[in-house]
């Protein structure tokens, strides 16, 4: 008989294989699984291959995990396979590098940059969309990529790349990356490492992006002048801790947190823009609020920075989207010690797994948690429990360019909710993407123009389409 002292045994998923474990389950359809894992506990285990890992359901004890991230460090599945192309970066690195790396690079976030950063959205936004025309179809997340990649570029290189220099090459590079790493955490090591057509694709997709990164990081190491931008803050970083007074960021640690500021910075925005827009379009009560609300606040001028405090129903269509697909949908962590989470004993180098997808559909702390609804965040109603909202994190290793991100989306979607309406048109069902990030797929929408929106434009660009 157990003592009752003794830790409880992990519950088991349902359905694993010999050999495989749940790799298939997480292969066909990822998102239905991770839901379903609630239903056994608030801790369960699952089988990737040969790896046992532990997936966190609960939100306390997922907020546990990320508050005590010296004991649940970074390290893991997705963590490995993110660091082939992000090295240790601050979202990798673990536990030991992280505080310097956190400390040198929290000025190119300050508050105080935030409304340049805002205006250099704004200009490459509205350049965006008034290139559009009424009718025209596109696929809405290839097309808010497009904005992304320049608005990252922008702010985070300045002057130092050309008008259009690799943009399109970037946008297919980083969706190759995004769209294999998942497939490399639940595929062996071995295999890998082969040299079939996607993993050449892969290695050369992360092999262009750090050679454009190196050039433009060489040249500004030559130029030394402060341009504005991201980049200019992490090389002016200096640690002022004792004994390393003076010291600042590698050109290793810069490289490795430019990579991953330029593919977490550009497939998570376009990911949650393109999601909003089929959402809002889904749900003509909220279309015609959000068209209110930018009118009245915007009058048909261009969105400033200020404007963020009075865009409150834009605010909160932005957080429910993040609740509903936030982009960053699974993580991994490894233990460094042996722990107890829950009432359960976790050995040490054990990978456990946390999901704010799996968090925020759970019907016990969402009132009907698939329904899109962004006044579920106005003031008065009542609040999901604490730490069940985690598209970014949280604790010491939250998201660094978490306002950055917000700022960037609720500009773009009144800017664009100002001057357009985006209708679905008839084609394959629109599904999340078995991928490291939930961007959708099959999001095909037509351009229509709205009348303020035209009015406003048409004296500026002289758009020979306005009116018609």
């Amino acid at each position: 008989m157990r003592s009752t002292s003794e830790p409880a045994a992990l519950p088991v998923a349902p359905g694993g294989l010999p050999l495989l474990g749940h790799v298939l389950s997480l292969i066909r359809d990822p998102l239905a699984f991770l839901s379903s894992l609630p239903r056994c506990g608030d801790l369960v285990e699952v089988r990737v291959g040969p790896t046992r890992a532990v997936v966190v359901c609960d939100p306390e004890l997922n907020h546990q995990l990320l508050m005590e991230d010296r004991t649940f460090d970074k390290g893991g599945l997705f963590i490995e396979k993110a660091r082939e192309f992000v090295g240790e970066s601050l979202g990798t690195c673990p536990h030991s590098l992280h505080r310097r790396q956190r400390r040198l690079a929290q000025p190119a976030f300050h508050q105080a940059r935030m409304p340049g950063y805002a205006g250099i959205m704004i200009e490459h936004i509205t350049a965006a969309t008034r290139s559009w025309r009424p009718g025209r179809v596109f696929d809405v997340y290839a097309e808010m990529m497009g904005i992304t990649v320049k608005v990252l570029l922008a702010t985070m290189f300045s002057s130092s790349l050309p008008a259009q220099a690799g943009h399109d090459r970037l946008h297919e590079d980083i969706v190759t990356i995004f769209d294999t790493v998942y497939r490399r955490m639940l595929t062996p090591r071995s295999f890998n490492r082969l040299p079939t057509r996607g993993n050449r694709r892969y290695r050369q997709a992360i092999a262009r992006v750090h050679r454009t990164v190196l050039a433009v990081l060489a040249d500004r190491r030559l130029d030394g002048t402060d341009h504005g931008d991201l980049l200019s803050a992490l090389l002016a970083a200096r640690d002022d801790g004792s004994g390393t007074a003076g010291r600042g960021l590698s050109d290793t640690e810069i490289t490795d947190n430019t990579m991953m500021f330029v593919l977490a910075g550009t497939e998570t925005t376009a990911s949650a823009l393109a999601w909003a827009f089929h959402l809002v379009a889904g749900h003509p009560e909220v279309e015609r609020a959000l068209h209110g609300e930018v009118d009245a606040v915007l009058d048909g001028r261009t969105a400033t920075h200020t404007d963020l405090p009075h865009l409150k129903l834009t605010g909160r269509i932005v957080t429910e989207t993040l609740r509903l697909y936030p982009p960053g949908w699974i993580f991994t962590r490894t233990t460094t010690a042996d722990t107890l989470l829950g009432g359960h004993r976790i050995p040490e180098n054990t990978t456990v797994i946390y999901s704010p997808y799996l968090l925020h559909r759970r019907a016990d702390l969402f009132d009907a948690p698939d329904r899109f609804d962004p006044d579920r965040w106005l003031p008065g109603r009542v609040q999901p429990r604490r730490h069940s909202l985690v598209p970014f994190g949280g604790g010491s290793r939250k998201c660094i360019g978490d306002t950055f991100a917000v700022t960037e989306v609720t500009l773009a979607l009144a800017t664009i909710a100002s001057r357009w309406t985006l209708r679905h048109v008839a084609g394959p069902p629109v599904r999340p993407a078995k991928s490291a990030a939930l961007y959708p797929r099959n999001l095909q929408m037509r351009a229509e123009a709205r009348a303020q929106g035209l009015r406003a434009d048409s004296t500026k660009a002289g758009d020979p389409d306005a009116g018609h």
